[in-house]
């Protein structure tokens, strides 16, 4: 394999291959090697399996992933694939297979957590996927909006619509050719996502013959989705803020028939319910069964067998097991807007709006995804799941516009808006808008101005409400005065900005606490929900990111004219108050001081209280979100920042919150942080000169297969999980021509074979219906080669009496003998325990015959101590052999 990985001065993997594949395989073990734990942990949540090792606090998640069968949509939608995205991915697979051993090395909390890393199977990328972005549509939020029609009415269904905590939105924009300083276009945002440590994504380049990208992936899956700069292409996306997952109500009962079964009722009447229980394994507690439920409509998320409110969850993966990862490797190779719109017309989840532009001039502003075409209602709240009404009935059409001198997105009502009911407030669209009309020319490095604004003008309606009180005490009104000269700007060092929080904090409070929203607390807090989904619910950050709305409803439904006068003169008298019990203090507190970065972990470490001072708030550019009532500290906010420079790809700028790798005491552990918090990017290296070349011999040593679906699988007493899984001439290239051609194989005949040579003759043998080759695995580890053919097209056919029933084999076994007690005999013995026991599971297989080179006098004692019975010499073209055989009934009496 002629695979390269560099690193630029911020310690950013360049990988470089000759071929797509090769550099999937690398992509997948550099993502191992440098963010092991945080892999494993996404794979482990995809599974609803991270509590084995996390404990209690995960249990929830894993309860959640388990009911809405997270892990089976991913072997789903990984088995409709096409076979050249499958390969693709499965060779990334086996990179990260291959990387585990390294990362698990790097990484401390693989040992204090006892967590032992495994091999994936094939479609955990895809599961990484799901899990990462299955709430990204927030269903969860028409559990709320049900209760809020509940307690105020179905008018205020939408009272709360705004963009919260819990959702994920971004800024993108795109600067038109015109309007640049060197005539190329200029596309540049940052993803607004909970910022975690290690961070979502990880920068890298992917270089091969047949593309050169630059980009922003997501550990654990291969390619670069979102964010990405193919030279001639670049291309980045925002939510679209769409809503494409639907909650049904399900009525169940007993199966009539007496059988012990479950059906639901659906629009063609009562329809079977598929029941099975799982045990979610918890370290540190007693494990727990959970009820997996699903209906014709999807998974049982709320609720269980027997209760009166069980809620079914139906999402466009689950429906048409496609998730659109066919898009991945047909970005890579984009050179245009048009291949990159062509890309996109396959993509399912979650729903984007996209900007992208290229070399020659086009642009593109469009949505990519899939939103169901079905009743408005299944927008707003859970529906009946048995009315025909709120069946599905295909696909909404995407929309598209045209790109003027700029294009901006942020997930605000705009392009998206027949898609969706929930979307951002349009300040930070404005804002941006407004910033880019401000210049004539731009350039890559200017955009950092854009990015690091901290203009909050959602703060309008609350202090022209603060304009109008009356009869103010001399401290509230000092403080009124202030508020009102205030520039807007949350920034980092900022008194005032701290002292708006204050009075925004206390008017939240106020409004909560009011008598109208009394019964919606109620309802909210008494509702049954799953742990995973209860933030959707939480009462007091829904008010609190709904504050603008509540002061400004035309409706009053909530708040009259006069009252949110009086909200605003008890907020501002209590902080009034407030500081001036403080005013001994010094020095005087700013935002920064509260509001800190507080990035989520898989689990605790020791320096928790040491993250910075963040500038900016929920509704600036710089959205570094807190929950204004409930705390300052900043959760979410840019998980990356990017420039894409069409005119000189090197002059492109990035930054990420920590840094490029995720190994605890890495010196790139968190090198790019300070510059992400002064809003500043850095740049872009293509020059390989520039670049340091690692020297990763673990590259090309024997490396695990994917978990791949087993032909045969035994557990044999003392030794383990035996699984027989067909040999895949590509994938497990390296791991095959690592063992055929070592000095042990040396009567295999084929230690001078190139690994061409190797990859040939096992494609060869894969087009084959009369020999089949095998990887051997113990407990997820490859250990041997296993072959088997019909002597009857084969040349040892013609070498001896072929009886009726008769089945050659061929078994080279991997450096891993020394294993279990006894060393290779010991390890051959017990493996050719579950070996045989495949063959003679087929009832036409009647003898095994084994012709193992006549000179390897170990192989023909290990045969014969199996049960085998030694048989005559027969020369074969490449060899003299030794023939020997093991009958049925033989291995029955005495296997």
């Amino acid at each position: 394999m002629n695979v390269k990985i560099y690193r630029d001065a911020w310690g950013v993997p360049h990988l470089r291959a000759d071929t797509a594949d090769e550099l999937a395989y690398a992509q997948g073990w550099n993502a191992a090697a440098d963010r092991g734990w945080q892999i494993e942990v996404e794979r482990h949540r995809s599974q609803g399996t991270s509590a084995s090792f996390l404990g209690p606090d995960a249990l929830p998640w894993d309860l959640f992933a388990r009911r809405s069968r997270l892990d089976d949509t991913a072997r789903r939608c990984f088995d409709r694939l096409d076979d050249a995205t499958a390969a693709w991915v499965t060779r990334y697979v086996a990179g990260v297979n291959a990387g585990l051993v390294e990362g698990a090395r790097r990484a401390p909390q693989f040992a204090d957590t006892g967590l032992d890393p495994r091999p994936w199977e094939p479609w955990v990328p895809l599961g990484i996927w799901l899990s990462t972005h299955v709430l990204f549509a927030g269903f969860p939020t028409k559990l709320w909006r049900e209760e809020v029609a509940r307690a105020l009415g179905d008018g205020a269904i939408e009272l709360f619509s705004v963009e919260g905590a819990h959702s994920s939105g971004s800024n993108g924009w795109l600067v038109g050719a015109d309007r640049t300083a060197h005539g190329a276009p200029l596309v540049a945002g940052d993803p607004h996502r909970p910022i975690e440590d290690p961070g979502v994504y990880q920068q890298v380049r992917l270089a091969c013959d047949a593309f050169d990208v630059v980009g922003l992936a997501v550990p654990g899956v291969p390619g670069i989705a979102h964010f990405g700069h193919a030279g001639a292409v670049a291309w980045a996306i925002t939510n679209a803020m769409a809503d494409y997952q639907d909650l049904y109500r399900e009525r169940l009962r007993e199966a009539p028939d007496g059988s012990g079964g479950w059906q639901a009722l659906g629009p063609q009447g009562w329809r079977p319910v598929s029941v099975h229980t799982e045990t979610v394994e918890v370290a540190g507690a007693p494990a727990v069964d959970v009820e997996v439920v699903e209906t014709e409509r999807g998974p049982v998320v709320v609720g269980e067998l027997g209760d009166g409110d069980v809620l079914s969850l139906r999402t466009p993966p689950r429906v048409t097991s496609e998730l659109g990862f066919a898009s991945l490797p047909a970005l890579l190779r984009a050179r245009t807007v048009a291949d990159v719109d062509r890309a996109l017309d396959g993509w399912v989840e979650p729903v984007n709006v996209v900007l992208a532009a290229d070399t020659e001039g086009g642009q593109l502003h469009r949505v990519a995804g899939r939103v169901p075409s079905r009743h408005r209602d299944n927008s707003l709240r859970p529906v009946p799941g048995w009315e025909p009404a709120h069946v599905w009935h295909g696909w909404r059409a995407t929309p598209r516009t045209a790109v003027g001198a700029f294009a901006v997105m942020a997930n605000e009502r705009g392009l998206a808006a027949p898609l969706g009911v929930e979307f951002a407030p349009p300040h930070r669209a404005r804002r941006i808008r407004e910033l880019l009309h401000g210049r004539r020319t731009w350039t890559a490095e200017g955009m950092a101005e854009i990015h690091r604004d901290t203009r909050l003008d959602s703060a309008g309606p609350l202090l022209a409400l603060l304009e109008e009180v009356p009869g103010l005490s001399p401290e509230a009104e000092r403080l009124r005065a202030r508020l009102l000269a205030w520039d807007r700007r949350m920034d980092a060092g900022s008194t005032d900005a701290a002292c708006y929080a204050d009075v925004r904090a206390a008017v939240v409070h106020l409004i909560a606490a009011r008598p109208e929203l009394k019964a919606l607390a109620e309802n909210v807090e008494s509702r049954a929900c799953p742990e995973a989904m209860r933030p959707w619910l939480a009462f007091l950050p829904r008010v609190a990111f709904a504050l603008e709305g509540l002061l400004t409803d035309p409706g009053a439904s909530v708040l009259p004219p006069h009252d949110r006068i009086e909200v605003v003169r008890g907020a501002v008298e209590q902080v009034a108050a407030d500081h001036l019990a403080r005013r001994t203090e010094a020095p005087e507190p700013t935002w920064g001081a509260r509001h800190r970065l507080a990035p989520w972990r898989a689990r605790p470490e020791a320096d928790a209280d040491e993250w910075p001072e963040v500038p900016g708030d929920h509704d600036c550019v710089l959205s570094a979100s807190s929950v204004p009532g409930v705390t300052d500290l900043s959760t979410r906010g840019p998980a990356a920042r990017f420039v894409w420079d069409l005119a000189r790809r090197d002059n492109s700028r990035w930054i990420v919150p920590l840094g490029a790798s995720g190994v605890v005491g890495a010196p790139h552990r968190r090198d790019q942080l300070p510059l992400w918090l002064r809003g500043e990017l850095a740049p872009v290296v293509t020059d390989w000169n520039r670049l340091t070349e690692e020297h990763f011999s673990a590259m090309s040593t024997a490396s695990p297969t994917p978990l791949r679906k087993a032909v045969h699988e035994q557990t044999v007493d003392g030794f383990g999980l035996v699984r027989v899984v067909p040999l895949d001439p590509i994938a497990d290239l390296d791991l095959v021509h690592g063992w055929v051609t070592a000095e042990r194989a040396r009567f295999w005949g084929m230690q001078d074979h190139t690994r061409e040579q190797v990859r040939e003759t096992y494609a060869y043998v894969d087009s084959l219906t009369t020999h089949h080759a095998f990887v051997v695995e113990r407990d997820g580890r490859p250990v041997a080669l296993f072959q088997t053919y019909e002597p009857t097209a084969d040349p040892v056919g013609e070498c001896y009496d072929v009886e009726p029933g008769d089945i050659g084999v061929h078994l080279l076994i991997g450096p891993a003998s020394d294993q279990v007690p006894g060393g290779e005999r010991g390890f051959t013995q017990a493996l050719l325990v579950a070996l045989v026991g495949y063959v003679f599971g087929d009832p036409r297989h009647l003898r095994v015959v084994v012709e193992p080179d006549a000179r390897n006098e170990k192989a023909i004692a290990r045969m014969l101590r199996a049960g085998f019975e030694a048989g005559p010499e027969i020369q074969k073209p490449e060899k003299r052999a030794r023939l020997a055989f093991l009958r049925r009934e033989r291995w029955a009496a005495h296997g």
